[in-house]
């Protein structure tokens, strides 16, 4: 299948290697996203060296890095002496001219020898910065990426010379791989997998989204069916305990004192894993896109990011034993079918905030998007643009049925709850529907300059 996407990403590389400089760049993300993808795609007509590290030990890491450098280059003294310490390998690199050097998943390298930052700080200083080697590090573990090479405390902070964060494709873009679907359809698709690259290359286009969920994600042997499981054994000490609170933001237990109740932790425990998750990017904690201070506000809860983790604790967590005993068919008819439509909402009310962050056609960019809520109401999309004193208010709706005006109605009696810069602000509505809209409005919307209708 064709490279999909990613050409930002792409012309930050290419820009890069035109310079004439050294680079080390940083490339990091969650499992799955497509990092590898990435620089394979880069380097595919560049002289490049890639080496996939593991959980070996350090030595026999030397020992097939130097096999991947010797055959390359074709150095039948390397091949058999190979790499005595990190040291000879910089030595040895330096003297090679312009060449991508990619290590591949660096955290277990870190995890076979800690000394790892320091030498490839030493390595960096020493020889590879005034070499033009074109140097990548690749990492799925984001908490050490971040701590160990990017943080300030790391041996390489400051010796990076430009990172990329790799995140799940948007809709628009992860579309591609399915070019010939229909966005309704894609949306089931997309609501269940999300922007993962991997997930999204299990589904086959040919199979209907029942077929592919019964035999893609609801078969104990199938790819999809333990990814949530290994990932999370892969990255979390306790996964145990992990499940626990996962499956209970899945049940609606969105607050840090619901998700205590429902789980039993201590209060203490509670944060430190509700932390850990959020910067996985698995969960994500919201507060209403109005407050002044996320991190001390009251009103804040949590939820799946991640929408396969979403789909899958869900509906393949609690129902495995059905799983097991090969009762697929049943958890679809009876657990997951009946309840789709409202859990493919919630990915599409996500889709249509991103929509609103690229701009409404009035010229107005909003530079804070998100959800509001009150013990008076809820409002799918807020968006603020406070340079411009202006606000955009909108609801996502999911249904059959067209929107009417019963809805526009209803969204602006909420608007008057909404404090921000009330009485001042210039206000914007927008309405998004599954499946159009009635002519009443339609026609409403002509008349109206701050009323846009999306499909």
């Amino acid at each position: 299948m064709a490279f999909v996407d990613r050409k930002n990403e792409l012309s930050f590389l290419h820009r890069s290697w035109q310079e004439e400089r050294s680079q080390l760049l940083v490339i990091y993300g969650k499992r799955r996203v497509g990092k590898t993808a990435l620089v394979k795609e880069f380097s595919r007509d560049l002289p490049h060296i890639y080496f996939l590290a593991d959980k070996a030990p350090d030595r026999d890491q030397l020992r097939q890095l130097s096999e991947k450098v010797g055959l390359y280059f074709q150095d039948e003294f390397l091949l058999s002496r190979g790499f005595g310490t990190w040291h000879d390998f910089f030595s040895y690199i330096k003297s090679k001219g312009k060449i991508v050097m990619i290590f591949d998943e660096f955290p277990y390298l870190i995890e076979s020898n800690p000394a790892i930052p320091s030498l490839f700080q030493k390595g960096w200083d020493e020889d590879l910065s005034q070499s033009g080697v074109f140097l990548i590090l690749l990492g799925s573990s984001m908490g050490m990426m971040e701590t160990e090479v990017l943080g300030h405390k790391s041996p390489l902070f400051g010796r990076r010379t430009g990172q990329i964060l790799v995140e799940p494709l948007s809709f628009t873009d992860a579309k591609d791989f399915f070019p010939a679907m229909s966005d309704d359809a894609f949306m089931h698709f997309y609501g269940t997998l999300g922007g993962t690259p991997a997930y999204l290359l299990q589904f086959d286009p040919v199979d209907d989204f029942r077929e592919n969920v019964r035999r893609r994600i609801l078969l104990p042997e199938a790819y999809l069916y333990r990814e949530p499981d290994f990932i999370l054994r892969e990255e979390l000490r306790e996964p145990r305990n992990y499940f626990s609170i996962l499956r209970a933001i899945s049940m609606g237990k969105t607050r840090p004192a619901e998700i205590i109740n429902e789980t039993g932790f201590d209060k203490n425990m509670v944060g430190k894993y509700l932390s850990v998750l959020t910067d996985l990017k698995i969960i994500r904690r919201e507060v209403p896109v109005t407050e002044w201070g996320f991190e001390k506000s009251k009103k804040g809860m949590y939820l799946l990011e991640d929408h396969f983790f979403r789909f899958w604790f869900n509906y393949v967590y609690p129902n495995r034993s059905f799983i097991e005993e090969g009762q697929s068919d049943y958890v679809l008819d009876r657990k997951i079918m009946p309840s789709l439509d409202r859990f493919i909402s919630w990915s599409f009310e996500e889709v249509c905030r991103a929509r609103v962050r690229k701009g409404l056609p009035q010229g107005i960019q909003c530079n804070r998007v998100g959800r509001w809520w009150s013990k008076e109401g809820e409002i799918d999309i807020v968006g603020l643009a406070e340079d411009e004193n202006a606000a955009v208010f909108g609801e996502v709706k999911w249904s059959v049925n067209p929107v009417g005006t019963d809805v526009l109605d209803n969204l602006e009696r909420k608007v008057r709850l909404v404090d921000w810069q009330k009485g001042e602000r210039k206000e914007y509505f927008v309405l998004f529907s599954r499946s159009g809209f009635t002519k009443d409005l339609e026609r409403l919307a002509g008349e109206r300059e701050n009323l846009l209708l999306w499909t």
